[in-house]
């Protein structure tokens, strides 16, 4: 049966910083019958930063809400051969957003004044992300201008290349081309993840990321 493409939109330009944890900390996290998923035995969290462009619900642009950022907390999950992602927690600056993620979907979205800035040189891009939970958190990312391919079998890849989603009550399909990656020259964050994302995850605020990427993103379709 041909699936059914819930939601059109393009992820651009994700800022990504990845940490390295105990597997203890996300458990009550792990949906039924999917297990956590991990790197050459090592279990990891992301912090992710990027935004939404041209988006569409069942083919529909809904006024205000066709370009918007996010910024979400995730970890890797596996179910047989399915390799996907949950969500800990979804920011967004739209209301209706959060709205209909919570209500009809079960997610853990949260509504915060969220801003953006894509600078680019030459030569770099510089690409940050600002949300307001308390005081302004900031991630901040500069890389080359020039992306190139992510290969398969890598780190990157495996943080990358998630074919699904999972939550407590659903699943669900995603599909997009192959992700570039531009190189990292530097970055900044300074994130209170503790106010953010709860006392359990304060420790990440003062631990170092085990990586950080920017990933250039694509056209995506989520599939219910």
């Amino acid at each position: 049966m041909a699936r059914t493409p819930f939601l059109t939109a393009e992820w651009r330009k994700l800022a990504m910083a990845n940490y390295e944890v105990d597997p203890s900390v996300l458990q009550s996290f792990v949906p039924d019958k999917t297990e956590i998923d991990l790197w050459k035995g090592k279990c990891f969290v992301s912090l992710v930063a990027f935004m939404f462009i041209n988006t569409r619900v069942k083919g529909v642009k809904i006024p205000f809400h066709v370009n918007f950022e996010e910024v979400n907390l995730r970890f890797y999950v596996r179910q047989g051969d399915k390799h996907g992602v949950v969500f800990i927690k979804e920011i967004v600056g739209k209301p209706a957003v959060s709205f209909v993620a919570n209500t009809l979907y079960k997610e853990n979205y949260e509504t915060l004044s969220v801003s953006h800035s894509w600078i680019a040189t030459p030569t770099t891009m510089n690409v940050e992300y600002r949300w307001k939970k308390g005081d302004w958190n900031v991630f901040r990312v500069s890389a080359e201008k020039t992306p190139v391919p992510i290969a398969e079998g890598s780190f990157e890849d495996f943080i990358t290349n998630k074919s699904w989603g999972f939550t407590k009550t659903r699943e669900y399909g995603v599909e997009h081309p192959s992700w570039e990656i531009c190189p990292m020259t530097s970055y900044r964050l300074d994130v209170d993840f503790g106010a953010t994302y709860g006392e359990r995850f304060a420790f990440l605020t003062k631990q170092k990321p085990h990586s950080v990427m920017l990933v250039e993103g694509s056209p995506i379709t989520v599939f219910d």
